[in-house]
């Protein structure tokens, strides 16, 4: 049995943690709870921050890791998915893949405790519950309503109160921020699920968009999109962002409509013509989020 060559095993490990599927979501989600509890209570940003943000980041990497193991015998049926596998195409071997998660897993347990107990908690429940979705005896993205409840905290509702929590312990509105997000992560669990249906379908899933159909799988998905901007209007009535924000939204919003993507966020066809959007919508975020930032810091150097 031939040893596969160590330069091809460490593209393979690098391949597996998926990571531009999240760092533009994972970015500035985390930033934005950092800000959100900055802003309003006039504390300053600190090494904190990079912190959390390390720590999700390597949260959501587990995530995506522990998928694709635990995924590869159903991705080997079908071409396109087993070659987005290393798993499936030999790359690195499973036990390989659950060594890399296992590092990954106490680094980020680490990143978390810096931050305070709050953090560790949160990012705590967002670690199990990436293993949780995937793994096999449990496998909570195999069954109805778990699978669009634990996606949804996992990758955004609990990340945005982890970089949150590292500065105040009172949420208030951004309770409301936090669900909006993860109404908006409940879309695209739905869209990933409309576009994966015949498969998951093949290998006996029991999801949500296989136990209500595709048409009831659009409505609840365009009803989450809907839900969610509900709950960041009633934020931004309530003063949760600062009101100079909407220029640059504005602009924003038009550097994105400049961009045509052909691909929706995973880089595959759009199946929905919201599909073909989800790369405009981040990119208009990530400037967004980006500005306030910056702005943010030059208000505690122009006071220092």
């Amino acid at each position: 049995m031939t040893q596969t060559p160590l330069r091809t095993q460490i593209r393979g490990l690098i391949r597996l943690t998926r990571w531009k599927e999240y760092i533009p979501f994972v970015l500035p989600l985390t930033v934005l709870g950092s800000l959100l509890a900055a802003h309003p209570n006039n504390v300053s940003l600190d090494w904190r921050m990079i912190a959390v943000t390390i720590a999700n980041i390597l949260a959501v990497a587990y995530a995506f890791m522990i998928n694709d193991i635990e995924d590869a015998p159903d991705d080997a049926r079908d071409p396109d998915r087993a070659a987005r596998n290393p798993i499936s195409t030999g790359e690195i071997g499973s036990r390989f893949g659950y060594a890399a998660c296992r590092l990954v897993a106490v680094v980020t347990l680490i990143a978390y405790a810096v931050c305070g107990l709050h953090v560790f908690l949160i990012g705590g429940a967002t670690l199990l519950l990436s293993h949780l979705y995937s793994w096999r005896p449990v496998r909570l993205k195999a069954y109805p309503v778990t699978d669009i409840l634990s996606h949804s905290l996992m990758l955004s509702g609990l990340l945005l109160l982890a970089g949150y929590f590292v500065y105040d312990a009172s949420p208030g509105n951004v309770w409301l921020i936090a669900i909006g997000a993860s109404l908006i992560s409940a879309y695209g669990q739905l869209y990933n699920q409309l576009r994966d249906y015949d498969m998951d379908k093949a290998a006996g899933l029991k999801n949500t968009a296989i136990m209500v159909g595709a048409g009831n799988t659009r409505l609840l998905m365009y009803s989450a999109i809907a839900l969610g901007v509900v709950c960041f209007l009633f934020a931004i009535f309530q003063g949760a962002f600062p009101t100079w924000l909407a220029i640059p939204l504005a602009a924003a919003v038009g550097v994105a409509a400049i961009y045509r993507p052909r691909t929706d966020m995973r880089g595959g066809e759009a199946v929905e013509i919201s599909g073909s959007i989800q790369i405009q919508f981040i990119m208009a975020i990530n400037i967004v989020i980006l500005i306030w930032l910056a702005e943010q810091i030059a208000s505690q150097l122009i006071v220092l």
